[in-house]
């Protein structure tokens, strides 16, 4: 699941200039292509940074879903989980509100957090939203 977002950037006209220079000399195929090889170098030279985090702050990385079933397991032990993640979190639109917000203690998402509206307002009511 290669789940994607929108971005927008600004950028002074110098800058931008340099990108569709290096364009029109054939060095990426468009603005896009530029940028994301921009992101793509700086996320590998930051590397043990983010391990680092990863390991200390315990992050899952990756695209998470989960399911009522899950919430429900949780809720039947009568245990509060803790979700950072970092990249996808997905919690369909099946899943009742009140069981969500009974189960989760704290959530963090670095990326997209894909949940109803409905969800991501009670959560965030509930204190749980970090």
């Amino acid at each position: 699941m290669a789940e994607t977002e929108k971005i927008t950037i600004n950028m002074n006209a110098v800058e931008l200039g340099k990108i569709d220079l290096l364009v029109e000399h054939g060095h990426y195929s468009n603005r896009t292509d530029f940028i994301r090889s921009a992101i793509r170098s700086q996320l590998e030279k930051h590397t043990v940074e983010v391990q680092q985090s990863v390991v200390r702050e315990s992050h899952v990385i990756g695209a998470f879903i989960y399911e009522k079933a899950d919430f429900e397991k949780y809720k039947a032990k009568g245990e509060k989980v803790k979700i950072s993640v970092v990249g996808l979190c997905h919690f369909p639109a099946n899943i009742p509100v009140n069981l969500v917000v009974e189960v989760i203690d704290s959530i963090k998402v670095y990326g997209i957090f894909q949940a109803s509206a409905e969800l991501k307002d009670a959560l965030a009511k509930a204190g749980k939203i970090k």
